[in-house]
């Protein structure tokens, strides 16, 4: 049992601050993404935001965040922070950084969940990336869980969501793993959509975001607009096009060592059997 202090000390490491007030909410979910693996998760969250125009609801800032700060649009700093959107009964968990260390993402974890059974969230839904040798023509969404009765009422509402992921992934590390995990302590159903992605780390998954939106999109009938990332990701392929997938293996070569001076992907993360993905 840990002692007095030790509490006191866990409770000032994150700070929640409410920004609106929305009222009571009927059997809320959540949604997570935060940046990960090709920033799939962080991407999805970001577009569903913008689209639904969903409202801030809370900052958490904690000391245990990454020790830098952004420059936002304004030309002013300002400290990294995890944010929490609404938009009717769905709450977005989104930001730009995750707990630097194990500990901390504990920490954060068990401090959201507090939140989130205060709002009497019913339902935890985490996104992220599988990261591959290379680019993903038509990802792969595959979809982990805490209780097997979620995970078959979204396969069975959306034939791509694919739940033979053993052996597949390893470990899902970070908050999108944590929260299905610790959810589960909390009778909280909670289920992970994983898509594939290419595991460079400047690499943007915006197929493998668009993915797992269009089985959100038609499983909680979001209507979401998704002709606008069709647009984004032809232009981030035109981008790529000439530095990943060069015509010729040798120019790929040549091309990486020149612009990459460390591995393509670095070998203790990935192998050549076993996908791995890093929340």
């Amino acid at each position: 049992m840990e002692n007095t202090e030790e509490s006191i000390n866990r409770q000032k490491m994150f700070e929640i601050k409410q920004i609106k007030d929305f009222g009571k909410l009927e059997n809320p979910i959540v949604i997570e993404g935060l940046p990960g693996m090709g920033n799939v998760g962080k991407i999805a969250l970001d577009f569903m935001i913008d689209e639904l125009k969903a409202e801030k609801a809370y900052e958490i800032y904690s000391d245990s965040f990454p020790h830098s700060v952004f420059i936002n649009e304004e030309n002013l700093v300002e400290l990294p922070k995890i944010e929490i959107f609404r938009k009717g009964n769905i709450l977005f968990l989104t930001g730009d950084v995750q707990p630097s260390n194990e500990q901390a993402c504990y920490e954060f974890c068990t401090k959201v969940l507090d939140l989130f059974e205060q709002l009497g969230v019913k339902e935890i839904i985490t996104t992220g990336g599988i990261g591959l040798n290379d680019i993903p023509q038509n990802p792969k969404v595959y979809c982990t869980g805490n209780d097997k009765e979620i995970i078959k009422r979204y396969t069975s509402k959306y034939s791509k969501f694919n739940d033979k992921i053993h052996n597949v992934v390893g470990p899902i590390m970070g908050v999108s793993g944590l929260l299905i995990g610790l959810s589960k302590k909390r009778n909280i159903p909670a289920i992970s959509f994983l898509s594939e992605t290419f595991g460079h780390p400047t690499y943007l998954g915006i197929n493998g975001a668009q993915e797992i939106l269009k089985g959100l999109d038609s499983t909680l009938k979001l209507k979401l607009n998704l002709k606008k990332m069709e647009k984004e990701i032809k232009k981030m392929e035109k981008e790529i096009d000439s530095l990943y997938k060069p015509e010729k293996d040798e120019e790929k070569v040549e091309k990486i060592d020149k612009t990459q001076p460390k591995k393509l992907i670095a070998e203790e993360k990935f192998t050549q059997h076993t996908n791995k993905y890093i929340g």
